[in-house]
């Protein structure tokens, strides 16, 4: 985990705005751990947003994807 992203904090999943693209989050024993790609979640699926493909994910956090990271 770099230490910019401590700064940012994760949210639960249960609150994820649909439609926006989102940083996703799943936990580890050192932390959330994030993907490294944005996703949006439309109509209950979530899609990688740079391959515009559905991705079969649970995360369980999310934030604000923050381009050029």
């Amino acid at each position: 985990m770099n230490t910019h992203d401590t700064k940012r904090q994760w949210l639960p999943i249960q609150i994820a705005p649909d439609d926006c693209d989102l940083e996703l989050g799943r936990p580890h024993k050192t932390g959330i751990v994030p993907w490294t790609f944005p996703v949006r979640r439309r109509c209950g699926v979530w899609f990688n947003v740079w391959a515009n493909e559905p991705v079969l994910i649970s995360p369980s956090h999310w934030r604000i994807w923050r381009s050029g990271r």
